[in-house]
């Protein structure tokens, strides 16, 4: 896609990307604050751009709850900067249609070719704190990410495979063992038994 196109379509995504937040039905206090910051942020025009790590405050981001299709079992990819195992995505970098951006994701972070959206509309809502960290030499600043989480669908046969840069493993757990091996105390508190529950 050249500039010229990716100009005309970003005004359509982010559109489209407000009204699935806007449509979203939080199932709880958590999601409902988070989903307000979400939109706050979606309608800014006086910010850095909200979908690139230009904006060192808040931009966006998609993460994928990946479960196996009888929904027995979990994906899930050792983070190196949180040090656990967590769900994978990342950041938006341009791209305000966060479920293809999802999508890629889960590619690139696990190997996985074959995954597959169980649906455009979220499945959760998330305002994340990062912490500062290094990444690629360069320190960044404690940030948040502005989340949308999406179930995705994928076959515990086909093989996987770490990304290094960003993760030290990938695996399958089954459903009753995720947060045991979870060491975040706001995702175990907050985020992973939603997930589990929407499966």
């Amino acid at each position: 896609m050249d500039a010229e196109e990716s100009r005309v379509r970003e005004p359509d995504d982010r559109s489209r990307l407000a009204r699935d937040v806007e449509a979203f039905v939080p199932g709880c206090e958590q999601e409902e604050r988070d989903r307000r910051q979400i939109l706050e942020w979606l309608g800014r025009s006086d910010c850095p751009d909200v979908s690139t790590r230009r904006n060192e405050v808040a931009h966006l981001t998609g993460s994928a709850w990946v479960v196996s299709p009888d929904r027995s079992m979990v994906l899930m990819a050792y983070h190196r900067i949180y040090d656990t195992w967590a769900w994978l995505g990342g950041h938006a970098d341009g791209d305000f249609d966060l479920a293809r951006v999802t999508l890629r994701e889960v590619g690139e972070e696990s190997g996985l070719t074959r995954a597959r959206l169980v649906g455009r509309a979220p499945i959760s809502l998330e305002v994340l704190c990062v912490n500062g960290h290094v990444k690629r030499g360069a320190y960044v600043s404690s940030h948040l990410h502005l989340n949308v989480t999406y179930l995705v669908e994928a076959d515990p046969d086909e093989p996987v495979r770490p990304k290094p840069d960003e993760n030290k493993a990938v695996r399958w757990f089954e459903r009753d063992d995720v947060l045991d091996h979870v060491s975040e105390p706001w995702m175990v508190r907050w985020v992973y038994p939603k997930l589990l529950e929407r499966m």
